[in-house]
């Protein structure tokens, strides 16, 4: 894809202290990797190096004048328990204050609890790290707390769960802004999935099965290659090999998502990448990844991004004309 020379989006990264270096990095690392599409800038409050949760100092460019500019500010996570107990700094808060109206907001692991401090998810739905969300819930009562997503979009505040949820939310905010073209492209050069299925359950403590125990990743699998066909239940647990009822139990502790929904999410998100990169008729793609009929499409794509097929495809074609 031929891109034009317009502006990059800036990004603007808040590092604070005791921030996380591995989460820290995760903006420039995708956003970076976007050909040009994105300006990845890292502040501290004063501009000085600021202390990490390692045994190292972080030097960064910038300070927060750079807020004022950015279209998106990513506060990655930092040491929270001062914040859960204490609040905000009044250091932190001018800096937060300085992010104009119109900015995307967003955060990483436990950085959403610096945006929820700030007063800037009252009454929206969010996440965090699924260790930390008991807290966060009593500290905020205010903020719709979902423990159980890998990241919440709520149109200009977003937040994500752990480390690697807050790569599938940058990879999630390229396919907003660009297409799936352009965030599948990102994720092959990151080598990470361009889009990962079910929630944080998969991923919270618990006993591990027997060693000797199927997983359901093969019959998830088979079912990816298979979308078009008009797949049941039944059909996957006899390719894994289980009873419905325990195939069913164990997809949900491995997905964190019924078999049923886990479905409905793949033939969507294939769903969104034919509109954008095909002509397809929207009965012809609702046929190419299983749902009966067109109005079937329409509805499970209204339920998860609020957007009819024609409407969705007409945005992501202005897009691609807009970078051609």
């Amino acid at each position: 894809m031929q891109i034009s020379a317009i502006e990059p989006r800036r990004v603007a990264v808040l590092a604070l202290d005791g921030v996380y270096p591995f989460e820290l990095g995760i903006p420039y690392r995708v956003f970076g990797t976007a050909d040009g599409r994105y300006e990845v800038l890292t502040c501290s409050v004063d501009g000085r190096p600021v202390r990490s949760n390692s045994d190292f100092d972080i030097a960064v460019a910038h300070d927060t004048s750079i807020l004022e500019t950015a279209d998106t500010v990513v506060i990655p996570p930092c040491d929270v328990l001062s914040i859960l107990k204490d609040g905000l700094s009044q250091q932190v808060s001018d800096a937060l204050a300085r992010i104009p109206p119109q900015a995307r907001i967003v955060s990483i692991c436990t950085g959403a609890i610096v945006v929820a401090a700030a007063g800037l998810l009252d009454d929206r739905p969010a996440t965090t790290h699924w260790n930390f969300s008991a807290d966060f819930q009593r500290r905020f009562p205010r903020v719709r707390v979902d423990p159980n997503v890998l990241y919440v979009d709520d149109g200009n505040v977003l937040t994500s769960a752990g480390a690697s949820a807050g790569v599938d939310l940058c990879l999630h905010i390229i396919r907003r802004d660009h297409g799936s073209e352009v965030a599948n492209m990102v994720a092959r050069r990151c080598v990470v999935p361009p889009w990962r299925e079910g929630g944080q359950a998969q991923f919270i403590e618990q006993p591990m099965p027997p060693l000797a125990s199927p997983g359901t990743a093969s019959a998830r699998q088979w079912a990816l290659e298979n979308l078009q066909e008009p797949l049941t239940m039944a059909d996957l647990a006899g390719h894994a090999r289980m009873s419905g009822r325990t195939f069913a139990r164990r997809f949900r502790d491995e997905v964190g998502m019924s078999p049923g929904r886990w479905l409905i999410q793949q033939r969507v998100f294939r769903a969104r990448e034919l509109l954008e990169t095909t002509e397809l008729p929207v009965d012809r793609i609702a046929a190419e990844v299983g749902f009966a009929t067109g109005t079937s499409l329409r509805q499970h794509l209204h339920e998860a991004i609020g957007v009819a097929p024609l409407a969705y495809r007409r945005t992501f074609r202005a897009v691609a004309l807009t970078e051609s």
